[in-house]
């Protein structure tokens, strides 16, 4: 696998709602969202498998989104991974490793434009030690309550690519 290629994708269709601070199904024109609200921590939640051709390089994740009403202002995403195979993690509690924190992405000038968010992961801890084959989770938070931008933030999709 080269640096770059894509490993997982997830639409916002894909999302598992958790019990807790899980975002709210959407659509905008027919596009299925996940809105993530401006004044409280809120997330989405994907599972995969990842790919055996997966070099252990570390990975990007790329968040896509439109904001519902803001065309100023920053948001704030926290991402996390959990690794649930290899008897990595009991599934009857959360296991993630800490969050990976990207700060002050600023929001598209167009309200429904979209852009996409990277996040950086090394290879390991920051991985929670994902390797080929393992079943996976991963969780992208907007902190709305530390960011400037106001309305929704709307994820429309998640890639992870090889770093």
């Amino acid at each position: 696998m080269a640096s770059g290629d894509t490993l997982v994708t997830w639409t916002a269709l894909c999302n598992e709602p958790t019990a807790a601070s899980a975002g709210t199904f959407d659509t905008r024109n027919q596009h299925p969202v996940i809105d993530l609200d401006a004044d409280t921590a809120e997330r989405v939640t994907f599972s995969a498998i990842m790919p055996r051709h997966y070099d252990s390089g570390g990975v990007t994740a790329y968040t896509h989104f439109a904001m519902s009403t803001a065309t100023s202002g920053c948001v704030d995403i926290a991402g996390a991974f959990e690794r649930v195979s290899g008897c990595a993690q009991d599934i009857d509690t959360d296991g993630f490793a800490a969050c990976n924190t990207l700060t002050n992405f600023a929001v598209p000038g167009t309200s429904g434009y979209v852009v996409a968010a990277s996040i950086a992961f090394t290879n390991g801890a920051q991985m929670d030690s994902i390797v080929a084959g393992d079943y996976f989770r991963h969780r992208i938070t907007r902190i709305g309550a530390t960011d400037g931008a106001e309305g929704d933030m709307e994820v429309l999709s998640v890639e992870i690519k090889e770093t």
